[in-house]
């Protein structure tokens, strides 16, 4: 199991950035393919965005494409989160999860670990 830590959230208004990060404590974090998600008030988790294990390969929501940048660092054991002209709709408790193996998936059930989620508020 991965321990897994958000940070970053807040308060922005709507066409501001923020950018998450995921710290992770575990020895080989390359051998990770890390995912976003996010639950907004009274609906279901979704699919952010993915990356592979080694950066080499990143995918992402239609609703968030163009827009956010998922990138890692290897060598520090983090995954962030880049989020520019940001909508009242992102509006989201955003949590990074893990999985282990070289298969990206971008559903939830496929992640071993979860972090305990970072709130991101999206003022118009």
């Amino acid at each position: 199991q991965v321990q897994l830590v958000e940070s970053g959230g807040g308060l922005v208004q709507a066409g501001g950035s923020l950018r998450l990060s995921c710290a992770a404590s575990v020895r080989t974090f390359s051998n990770y393919v890390m995912g976003w998600f996010r639950q907004a008030p009274g609906k279901e988790r979704e699919f952010v965005a993915v990356i592979n294990r080694n950066g080499g390969y990143t995918s992402y929501a239609d609703s968030v494409k163009g827009r956010v940048t998922v990138s890692r660092d290897n060598a520090q054991n983090t995954v962030y989160l880049q989020m520019n002209s940001l909508k009242p709709e992102d509006t989201a408790v955003y949590y990074c999860a893990a999985r282990q193996g070289p298969v990206v998936y971008k559903i939830e059930n496929a992640f071993e670990s979860w972090g305990q989620g970072t709130q991101v508020t999206v003022s118009s």
